[in-house]
């Protein structure tokens, strides 16, 4: 629980470089900060509102051409198909491989690309495929499922919002561990075992946080992605199938390209929250390690996300940022000042105090 007392802070990441209170260390060593004082049995509660609103705010004042950035990018669904195809296309004939083959192809190959499919479903959650059209963003995300296996994009659309909106709200934001997290993950062999299966955590996060009712959407996601599940299974078999399947969660546990599940929100360096990877990973993961340029700017697709550095490089260039996932699985695994308490907590926000104002005159 947060401590007793409120006050307010500004948050150190709505200063652009040169400002007083802007960060001024080498930028490039998030790690070399993480040994700050802090609790290792409760979450950093801070009680400003998230930065990207501000930062938003004052960025668009300075460059008010990134907004010609805002848009769609029907490229995604070209590269859905392109991969949905290819792995179905190595399921129907990687059940006849050895088991070294299975397992290479799977790692190297399977994985990633299951795994690029599922951040494609982040940029459709956001609309950002097809360009004022609900419907066939809707049915985009359920594509990038056929290769996955797993009926996901409706169910992560709905809570993916939450996230944005109420960035670190205690219950409402299920990217943020859950207190048995806490409690549990706490050593090296344990952290380990947690980066091996933080699939589970992430699907099972929300059901336990947060339930929210289920919608028509979220059922015939599930229905399309099962029926055809049964149908890779009958025409690929079972080594087919399982491939598919175990490529979605290897590709969301121990592997470079889940980096950015612990990048991105880890507080490294004290009073950070957001941070960015500039590394070479962001070409198969649709630019998410553009972090911080995708919080400020989530009508931004994948594309165009350089694009906002290159123009508001004081906004970006001074900010803790990482250019390896593998060291950030790393360093997170074997960091003993780094782990499930590193993530920033809020008990409000003024989205949420707004609303309660609003209702109270309505009433």
């Amino acid at each position: 629980m947060p401590p007793v007392g409120s006050y307010k802070d500004k948050n150190p990441l709505a200063f652009p470089k040169g400002a007083s209170g802007a960060y001024e260390d080498d930028p490039n060593q998030p790690f070399a900060k993480t040994d700050y004082v802090k609790k290792k049995d409760d979450f950093e509660w801070i009680y400003s509102d998230e930065p990207h609103t501000t930062r938003r705010r004052e960025i668009l004042k300075q460059h008010p051409e990134i907004r010609q950035l805002f848009g769609a990018e029907p490229k995604t669904f070209w590269i859905v198909l392109g991969i949905t195809i290819s792995q179905l296309w190595i399921a129907s004939w990687i059940g006849q491989s050895s088991w070294t083959v299975w397992l290479l192809v799977m790692y190297v190959y399977g994985a990633t690309v299951n795994h690029t499919l599922q951040l494609a479903n982040h940029e459709i959650s956001h609309n950002l495929v097809f360009e004022g059209n609900l419907m066939a963003n809707f049915f985009t995300g359920i594509l990038a499922n056929v290769a996955t296996g797993i009926p996901s994009s409706v169910t992560f659309r709905y809570y993916h919002m939450d996230h944005h909106i109420y960035q670190g709200v205690d219950v409402i934001d299920t990217d943020v561990p859950t207190e048995w997290e806490l409690r549990t993950f706490t050593t090296t062999p344990l952290k380990f075992l947690w980066m091996c299966s933080q699939s589970l955590a992430y699907a099972l996060r929300p059901v336990f946080m947060n339930p929210k009712p289920v919608t028509k959407w979220q059922i015939l996601n599930a229905v399309i992605i099962l029926g055809l599940d049964a149908l890779i299974y009958l025409q690929c078999g079972l080594w087919g199938f399982l491939y598919l399947i175990t490529g979605s969660f290897v590709g969301v546990g121990l592997h470079p390209a889940a980096g950015h599940f612990i990048a991105e929100h880890y507080v490294f360096v004290k009073g950070y929250e957001t941070y960015s990877y500039y590394g070479c990973l962001n070409y198969v993961n649709f630019n998410v390690g553009y972090h911080n340029e995708h919080h400020d700017f989530p009508k931004i697709p994948w594309s165009r996300l350089p694009r906002v550095r290159e123009i508001a490089p004081e906004w970006y260039d001074h900010l803790p940022h990482h250019d390896s996932y593998c060291k950030v699985i790393w360093n997170y695994i074997t960091d003993p000042n780094i782990g499930p308490w590193s993530r920033v907590k809020r008990k409000t926000c003024s989205t949420m105090r707004n609303k309660k104002t609003h209702h109270v005159k309505a009433e």
